[in-house]
Parts: C-alpha cells; structure tokens; sequence
C-alpha cells in the first residue's frame, strides 16, 4: 500500500477535527462568555529510508525520511477578553481582566465568565441554571428583594441595598478566582469550566474583584463570545481546502493503484 494513501487519511481525520472547532465557535458567537478554540496540527510520524552518514573520503550525507501523515498536537481555548455588552441590569456583571466567578451547585464549585444572573425565590443571587454566585472566601449570596427598591453593584464587586427612605446597607462582595494556566480548565457545558491538574485550584482562593490580579467588574454589562468571525470564516475556508487536497491525495494514490493493477492485463 502506498504510504501517500496513509497519510491522506491522517490529514483527513485531522482537518475533520479542526473544522469540528471552527463549528463549534462560530455556533457560540452570541454566547455570553464564552471563549473560542483553535486547533493545531503536528506531523506523527517519519519512516527513515536511509541514515546519514558522517563525512569521510565523501562528505557527509543527510538521513532520507518519508513523513507519514499529521495529526492533531493541541486544542486550545483561547481566554481573550470578549467584547463588552451594556445592558443596564444591575444584576448582570462583566469581568474587565482576568478572574472567572464562582458558581456551586451544593457539591462542587465551578467557574465562569457570564455575568447574566438573577435572584431567585429565596433570595439567592444565582446563574440562569441555578447555581449559586459565591462571595469573596466563600458562601452564596442571598439578598432580600422585599427590604430593598434597589440593588447596586460596584467595580470591586461590592453589593450594596437602598431602602426606601433612602438607607444604604453594605451587604455582600461577589468573589472571583483566578488561575496561573486557564487554559487548562474543562469545558462543561452552561458557559461553566471545571478546575483540573493542568489548572490547578485558584492561585489565591475566591477573592474581590481587583484583588490578586484579578479585573474589576463592570456593573450593567455582558462580556459576550471572543468568537472573530471573519477569523473563523477565513480558518474554514483553510479548512475545506486542506480536507479537499488530503482527499485528492487519496484519488490520485488510488489511480495509481490501478494502473498498477492494470499492468496484468
């Protein structure tokens, strides 16, 4: 079998997978926080038809190697800051740095860039999925909407609550984490990741917005999707090209083929 019809494969598998990512991000290109990949390839293998050699009465020569294919080296998430959304909700936050929020769903603490919360029944300042917003250090945030006409949210992530006749009370601070490799965090789903041995735990705990190296928030906005459009729309096009010419590979290898076979006859 001829080697070129191996590696027309690989290349196939590979460019299938990259575009799989290109989908991927432009599906999530109004996503509220998310953060697009990129994929990279890496040849896998070289077959060596001849070892060099060292010079002696000749000069030297160089090894002879056939590669024997690409695949996949690396999908990254691409942690850029996205654009910055105005919404003028109170509730709704955007981190102008780095950090993510703290989420938990009663077990285990997650992480996320989307700011679109809301107050539930009890009070609890939580995500559209229900999870609960963690405060500096720790702890959910519950605030009672029946003593406030308004809740205000600072940089620092301060939450603030004005009664009626015009008092202010000082309530709780949202927390944000931050991590030495974000990259290494799983997707989960939600617009939520989950912390790994690549990530690490938070670099120091859950802290206050501006604390630690992390951003200051911006009250009233959305930070939406990083996704570049024309980027994607441009890395598809490279896409389809490189599927088209791997499969080209494996129709002229296969020509071959059969004028091989056809010299019997």
């Amino acid at each position: 079998m001829m080697r070129s019809m191996f590696s027309g494969v690989s290349g196939l598998r590979a460019h299938q997978t990259r575009m799989d990512v290109i989908g991927n991000n432009i599906a999530n290109v109004n996503t509220v926080g998310f953060k697009s990949s990129r994929v990279t390839f890496q040849d896998v293998f070289n077959q060596t038809i001849k070892t060099g050699s060292a010079p002696n009465v000749l000069g030297g020569t160089n090894p002879q190697q056939i590669g024997l294919g690409a695949a996949v080296g690396a999908i990254d998430v691409l942690h850029t800051p996205g654009g910055i959304e105005r919404t003028d909700n109170p509730l709704d936050l955007a981190i102008n740095g780095d950090g993510f929020f703290v989420v938990n769903d009663g077990t285990a603490d997650y992480y996320t860039r989307a700011g679109n919360f809301h107050l539930d029944a009890d009070g609890n300042l939580v995500t559209p999925d229900g999870m609960y917003v963690q405060t500096a250090g720790g702890g959910n945030i519950i605030i009672d909407p029946t003593l406030y006409v308004s809740i205000v949210i600072d940089k620092t992530g301060q939450i603030s609550g004005i009664q009626a006749d015009g008092t202010v009370d000082t309530l709780d601070i949202v927390g944000l984490a931050k991590f030495v490799n974000p990259g290494g965090l799983e997707k989960i789903g939600q617009n939520m990741y989950r912390e790994t041995i690549s990530s690490g735990p938070p670099a120091t705990g859950i802290v206050q917005p501006g604390q630690d190296g992390t951003g200051y928030l911006t009250p009233g906005a959305l930070e939406m999707s990083n996704v570049d459009l024309s980027r994607e729309l441009t890395d598809m096009i490279i896409t389809q090209r490189g599927f088209q010419a791997n499969s080209r590979v494996i129709t002229t290898s296969d020509e071959m083929l059969q004028e091989l076979v056809n010299l019997k006859r």
